[in-house]
């Protein structure tokens, strides 16, 4: 696969190093040309490319049109985004993320169809799961918002209780859980055991409805 990289600081680099150690050809660009050789003091395997990430003719010399994913992390939010939309819509590229670093900006950017990764919201979301494990987690939202996949630990009053009864029909629905530190697929005829930690995909509107039944301890109480 080839793979534009937009950016080479820190992740830009290292994404590509993983990228060409898996056999990718990977094509990089960045407004600095010394760039590379401060990332790179050994060589680079791969393209280098000096411009802007959204110069149409710097795209081109990336091989943009043959590119079958791209990455945009520059330091800027416009920046990266601009990219992505171009890639995307111009391009067509299948897969497109692009790094932002204002997490309040992440919603809109997704239903623009444009997947974001939010460095301070990942680490800040990573620290709290470490400092407050039982606590509910949003592990994935759609482009739309219509659809996540959360994380709720299950309560106690439910060991014992058959988890098909979790069953929201077409509002929720149990995915998955991990027991004992192992992960599982659910399955049916599954039984709550204490420690549980389950995963959800739920609909927009209908968290609050499946945490309300996660807490009365039976469905329909």
């Amino acid at each position: 696969m080839h793979v534009v990289i937009v950016g080479c600081g820190r992740v830009g680099s290292s994404l590509s190093r993983r990228l060409l150690d898996d056999g990718h050809t990977v094509a990089l660009i960045d407004k600095d040309g010394g760039a590379f050789d401060k990332r790179f003091p050994d060589g680079f395997d791969g393209t280098k490319v000096v411009g802007f990430g959204f110069d149409r003719d710097v795209l081109a010399e990336a091989g943009i049109d043959k590119a079958q994913a791209l990455a945009a992390v520059t330091s800027g939010d416009n920046s990266n985004v601009i990219v992505a939309r171009i890639a995307k819509e111009t391009y067509q590229v299948p897969h497109v993320v692009a790094r932002i670093y204002d997490p309040g900006r992440a919603l809109v950017y997704r239903r623009l169809g444009i997947p974001t990764i939010a460095t301070v919201e990942w680490t800040t979301d990573q620290a709290l799961r470490r400092l407050f494990p039982s606590e509910t987690r949003t592990e994935w939202v759609d482009g739309t918002g219509g659809l996540s996949i959360v994380e709720r630990s299950l309560p106690d009053t439910w060991a014992g209780q058959p988890l098909d009864a979790l069953d929201g029909g077409a509002r929720w629905r149990l995915i998955a859980l991990t027991r004992g530190g192992r992960p599982q697929l659910a399955a049916p005829k599954l039984v709550g055991q204490e420690g549980d930690v389950l995963l959800l995909a739920v609909t927009g509107d209908a968290a609050d409805e499946l945490d309300a039944v996660l807490a009365s301890g039976t469905k329909g109480h």
